[in-house]
């Protein structure tokens, strides 16, 4: 599956230092070798690094570049050990792939009253790395930053957060995502398929719902039975729910599955006008969508593969990730209903109760009821994001922080919900939303993940806007 990716992301490290040090201070490469060796071994709770020796002039950066790059890592690190000329670097990542960071730290963190030109020497990274940045910037080459402490947790969790945002990049490079149908006239999920491939990396691919239809009819009765008593534990089951109607949306499930395995997609967007039309099809698929989403698959509605997109990255990126849209705004509560047909990733439910899995009426697309999971997400800090196709080669990222309510009384919504409380307010965020062109769907994550969120819309070169 696409976010299930158990070993650490890996790093090669470029640790940049002027060599004409050496004949001035006598030792003072290996000084800095094993003071980066010291700083990554701090880190080894983050990453996996690739540390072969010290950059110290132009071959040296040029040959471990492409050494990474051939490795197929997940991302550079570059340290700074001393003042090291920022043209060198930037001659090199013109022939580099991979995401950047420098992560600007010092052996010594504060002055001492004893301290002589060595110690000056060794503690000059500041300067180095201003050059370097400068000339990245002027050469276009789009690279994190970090300058503090590498004793207090900082240089950690900043480390944390690029190589997820990395790895997260090298997965978009290869992303799949199965398109079935859209909705016609729907103009916010428009875009352009080439600007989303040059720009971001993930191909979308045009299928037809006989495809799918395909898929499900393979799918055996075994299968089925084994995976319903799955989800009789998974979920409160309603008594009123028919056993085959419940069979009939595993069957949809584990077809839709075996569709993304076997083309290798990150996550698929279907319009559910395909599944009446199709004529094979007996009610539709909401609890497919909802296990998908749960296993970590890229999932959104009536053709929106942008969205679709943007949930497998924020799986990848912060573990789990949602698909919903903006019903109304809230005064009373200061929040924003979010819901949308009857999808929802259940992983994401609050933990004190199972979700149920509803006999529904449903009355769109003429087809059966379909069983649907209803329940609330875990309440907490949370964000609400869209990303936008503003044209040509830009992307933006609008991106709401705030938090979902403990509120989980509405007795008639027979579909996934939340209240979310944005943190600017419910007026100014929609205000906002729609000032910037936000689109109607969204992606949901859980928990504090800005700081990773930042790092990924740096490395791609897409516009981060906070409400």
């Amino acid at each position: 599956m696409f976010m299930k990716t158990s070993s650490k992301p890996r790093l090669g490290v470029l640790a940049l230092m002027l060599g004409d040090y050496e004949p001035i201070f006598p030792g003072i490469m290996e000084s800095q070798r094993r003071y980066a060796q010291e700083v990554l071994a701090s880190l080894a709770g983050a990453a996996e690094f690739t540390f072969p020796r010290i950059a110290a002039g132009r071959e040296t950066i040029e040959s471990l570049t492409a050494q990474y790059n051939a490795e197929g890592l997940d991302g550079i690190l570059i340290l700074m050990l001393s003042y090291a000329q920022g043209q060198y670097l930037a001659r090199a990542m013109r022939h580099n792939a991979l995401p950047l960071a420098l992560a600007l730290v010092q052996p010594d963190e504060t002055v001492g009253g004893d301290f002589e030109e060595w110690e000056l020497t060794v503690n000059q990274g500041i300067h180095g790395a201003q050059d370097n940045a400068n000339c990245l910037m002027r050469a276009g080459i789009p690279c994190a930053f970090f300058a503090g402490s590498r004793k207090s947790g900082e240089l950690a969790a900043f480390i944390s957060d690029f190589a997820a945002a990395a790895r997260t990049v090298k997965e978009l490079r290869r992303m799949k995502i199965g398109i079935i149908g859209k909705l016609a006239g729907m103009g916010d999920v428009i875009t352009d398929d080439m600007a989303v491939f040059r720009k971001l990396g993930p191909e979308f691919i045009y299928d037809s719902i006989g495809t799918v239809q395909r898929f499900c009819a393979e799918v055996s009765d075994d299968a089925i039975a084994a995976r319903v008593a799955e989800e009789r534990e998974l979920f409160d089951i309603d008594p009123g729910l028919a056993p085959e109607r419940h069979a009939e949306s595993v069957r949809m499930y584990l077809g839709l599955r075996r569709y993304l395995q076997e083309n290798g997609y990150a996550g698929y967007t279907a319009h559910f006008e395909e599944f009446g039309a199709d004529g094979r099809f007996t009610h539709l698929p909401f609890l497919a969508a909802s296990d998908l989403m749960a296993e970590g698959y890229g999932y959104a509605a009536e053709g929106d593969a942008t969205t679709a997109m943007l949930t497998a990255a924020m799986a990848r990126l912060c573990g789990q990730a949602d698909f919903s849209e903006m019903y109304m705004m809230d005064f009373a509560r200061e929040a924003i209903l979010l819901c949308h047909a009857g999808e929802g990733n259940w992983a994401m439910a609050r933990t004190d109760r199972k979700p149920f899995l509803m006999d529904r009426v449903f009355n769109e697309g003429g087809l059966a009821n379909p069983p649907t999971p209803v329940f609330t997400l875990r309440p907490g800090p949370a964000a609400v994001m869209s990303l936008v196709h503003v044209g040509g080669e830009r992307f933006r990222l609008v991106y709401a922080p705030g938090e979902v309510l403990d509120e989980c009384g509405l007795k008639k919504i027979d579909m996934p919900y939340l209240f979310f409380r944005p943190a600017s307010g419910v007026r100014r965020c929609v205000t906002a939303w729609l000032e910037c062109g936000g689109t109607h769907h969204e992606t949901i994550i859980l928990g504090e993940h800005t700081a990773r969120v930042r790092l990924l819309c740096r490395l791609l070169g897409v516009e981060l806007i906070e409400l």
